[in-house]
């Protein structure tokens, strides 16, 4: 397994006032990360983090991608437990696996490592009940963080909803700092369960927000003018009251799927945050009727084709990097 020199470590911050002395303008704060899960987000974590000086230990399941981390400066972790060995007192880790069983999977690995002044991040989309519940039943402090920005992060920076303890969030300032956005990309919500809270409602108003412009496209599409749809984006992108990132990403699917979308399938994938929303509304009596209209129509995109499913199916690719279904 390829592995890389460790650069010599500065004395770690242990109080406040040292945190002070090395977390202000000037040198970066060199803290011990430690990454779980190297995917397309977590690699883009361990990587942002590294950029801005911090020091990284990864584990993941994959040789190779553990072997590209170490090329990139990560320092490769052998297993769990291995990990939890090489970072200091206390222990900072950043869980960035699939929400469900493989979090409490790791969780359990991680858990005679554990003391009650670690940290442990969970960056996935987990349920907020799921993680009220880590939270309790983890000896370390338990930070929930809901994360948007897709595979556009690595360049960008995530946007970082953050639940928790307030002095765990306070100590890892220097992480989110560099992670997300930069200090405007981040805050903390509330305590665990708000920063997954928030994200499942981001998500939600995500799908009202694409089945928005799909009809709106579609009606273009169909309607009695022969438009040029990449174009109206464009012009749209450019000084319009509904420009965003996701009509950027409309322009992106017309220039390289063509006006018609050429074979993108009318098959809306995922739909878990959706239906946590909507379950959310229904408990707390909101009405929320265009995120609940969107997500009928991701599930019946099941069924049969449309045109603004076509592409709320090619936009997913577009902010998230998912696969996106043909016909």
């Amino acid at each position: 397994m390829a592995t890389r020199r460790r650069r010599p470590r500065r004395r770690r911050a242990n109080s406040s006032s040292d945190r002070e002395a090395y977390l202000p303008t000037g040198e970066p704060c060199d803290m011990h990360l430690g990454v779980i899960g190297l995917g397309r987000m977590g690699r883009i974590v361990a990587d942002r983090a590294v950029d801005a000086g911090h020091e990284v230990t990864a584990f993941d399941v994959s040789d190779d991608a553990l072997a590209e981390a170490a090329e990139a400066g990560i320092e490769p972790a052998e297993s769990i437990p291995d990990l939890a060995a090489t970072l200091g007192d206390p222990k900072y880790i950043w869980l960035m696996v699939p929400a469900g069983d493989p979090v409490d999977a790791a969780l359990d690995e991680l858990a005679p490592h554990l003391s009650a002044s670690d940290v442990v991040v969970d960056g996935g989309n987990s349920h907020f009940a799921d993680s009220e519940r880590r939270a309790a039943e983890t000896t370390a402090r338990y930070l929930d963080c809901g994360t948007s920005g897709g595979p556009a992060g690595a360049e960008m920076g995530f946007s970082l909803m953050i639940g928790g303890p307030a002095d765990a969030y306070e100590e890892l300032r220097p992480v989110f700092d560099a992670v997300a956005t930069g200090p405007a990309g981040h805050d903390r919500m509330g305590p665990a369960g708000a920063g997954h809270y928030v994200k499942m409602v981001h998500n939600g108003v995500e799908y009202a927000l694409m089945q928005a412009y799909g009809e709106g496209f579609e009606l273009l599409h169909e309607g009695r003018y022969d438009l040029d749809l990449e174009a109206v984006a464009r012009t749209w992108n450019n000084g319009a009251v509904i420009r965003s990132w996701l009509l950027e990403l409309c322009e992106e699917a017309f220039r390289e799927e063509g006006p018609n979308l050429g074979d993108v399938s009318d098959h809306v994938a995922g739909g878990s945050t959706g239906t946590w929303t909507v379950r959310e509304a229904l408990e707390r009596e909101v009405a929320v009727p265009l995120i609940y209209e969107a997500l009928g129509e991701r599930f019946d995109s099941r069924r049969d084709g449309k045109f603004s499913r076509r592409l709320a199916n090619r936009l997913r690719y577009g902010f998230g990097r998912h696969e996106v279904h043909r016909e």
